[in-house]
């Protein structure tokens, strides 16, 4: 049941599975909406095995498919992005098991590039929020490397003498600062790099007319920040501001701000300064997301559960547990994005196998919000045992699962605890 503690009546909703998808029968590792063209908000793609489906939310509620690729060699693919060239079309960016990272462009639905250089498996692929040609690639060879998506040229390697010593997991890039980014590897150590030294090399992968191969690739061996967290090993980081969240093998995600040490350059520590509880979520792949806005943090856990959080209320409140007695599986990844039309919660979907569900949002708390026409669309993708459709009611009272109109299952708001916010020092 809830705890209505810190859960005021602004940030109650209303929920409903309105769209079921399911992409054959091999898991879901990645699922990410377009935040980098407004024309494009309302796409998503899903990417697991060696497919990727690109799909459209439509305003009716209902998915329609836009474009599948299927991979010729046996590739499993972990991470997908979206980016596009430097004339808006559409691309997006997949790699996985084999190393190799497909440039696919959406308009003639080909393999735009194939971009190689990593010895290992690549974990995550990002895309540069002011210039998103450019993309970043973590792999499990310790190395992050910076692309050219619409040239195909690699154009720096972080890696070497103060670079990662274990299997780089996540990437993500400053939201104002063009220049910096953050990664973290399987030692539960994170660093923040900066390419200011080298931006020049950026802007001249823009114009290099010779063979990609003969770009003078530079390697950047030292980060401008490191610091180790070992009663928490990280899979996931992601900017807020200047502070930083994380989540790993401890069932919370956490907001630290990086701090330099005195007298030893590049060396820091973590100032902590909000936990947000995650229950049973101790596998080490599940990640979170925040909307385009950053007002919402949205994650799953290792029993079908998915948490979203209000990151603007001070001290956070905890929005909605989704729960469905059916789904008891790990969610392995949530991506929520906003459609433009409000500033609200916007779509969720979270990734696991190859079972998929639609949930639709709406403003007031009563039965008749069912059939309002909201702004906002939740997508939820996950691994399940097949289910008919289901609902979620959650009414004034909290109290009870019951059924409503159409037939809908409300279903209990189960395992739903308003958490208690850790501070730092």
């Amino acid at each position: 049941m809830w705890k209505k503690e810190g859960m005021t009546q602004l940030h109650k909703k209303l929920y409903k599975v309105t769209k079921r998808i399911q992409q054959g029968m091999t898991p879901l590792y990645s699922v990410v909406f377009n935040f980098i063209d407004d024309r494009f908000y309302n796409y998503f793609v899903s990417a697991g095995g060696n497919g990727i489906n690109m799909c459209i939310c439509l305003e009716d509620g209902d998915i329609s498919p836009l474009h599948s690729y299927t991979d010729e060699d046996e590739e499993s693919f972990y991470t997908a992005s979206w980016a596009c060239d430097v004339e808006r079309n559409p691309f997006v960016v997949a790699g996985g098991f084999n190393g190799r990272i497909r440039v696919i462009n959406v308009n003639d639905k080909m393999v735009h590039k194939t971009l190689v250089g990593h010895e290992g498996p690549v974990n995550e692929i990002r895309t540069h929020p002011m210039k998103p040609q450019l993309v970043l690639s973590a792999s499990k060879d310790g190395s992050v490397r910076l692309w050219n998506i619409e040239t195909g040229i690699c154009i720096l390697v972080f890696a070497g003498t103060g670079g990662h010593r274990s299997e780089v997991l996540s990437v993500d890039f400053h939201p104002s600062d063009m220049t910096r980014f953050v990664s973290c590897d399987m030692e539960a150590t994170t660093k923040i790099w900066s390419m200011t030294e080298s931006w020049k090399y950026v802007e001249m992968s823009f114009t290099w007319k010779d063979d990609q191969k003969t770009f003078p690739t530079q390697v950047v061996q030292f980060p401008v920040f490191t610091a180790s967290d070992r009663s928490n090993l990280l899979n996931c980081n992601r900017w807020y501001g200047d502070n930083i969240f994380s989540k790993g093998d401890a069932c919370d995600i956490r907001l630290w701000l990086p701090q330099l040490k005195e007298n030893s350059p590049g060396e820091g520590d973590f100032y902590v300064r909000l936990v947000y509880a995650i229950p049973d979520s101790y596998h080490r792949i599940i990640k979170f997301s925040c909307d385009l806005s950053m007002k919402f943090v949205s994650i799953g856990n290792d029993k079908g559960d998915i948490y979203v959080w209000d990151l603007k209320s001070f001290p956070p409140v905890l929005v909605t547990v989704l729960s469905h007695y059916k789904s008891k599986s790990l969610i392995r990844q949530t991506a929520m994005s906003t459609d433009g039309t409000s500033d609200d919660l916007g779509k969720l979907s979270a990734g696991n196998n190859n079972n998929g569900f639609k949930y639709d949002t709406t403003h007031n708390n009563n039965k008749a919000a069912h059939n309002n026409s909201s702004s906002h669309r939740f997508q939820l993708l996950f691994d399940s045992p097949q289910f008919d459709m289901a609902s979620f009611d959650y009414r004034d009272d909290m109290s009870m699962p019951g059924v409503v109109e159409d037939g809908w299952y409300a279903a209990e708001a189960a395992k739903c605890i308003h958490m208690v916010l850790s501070f730092g020092e």
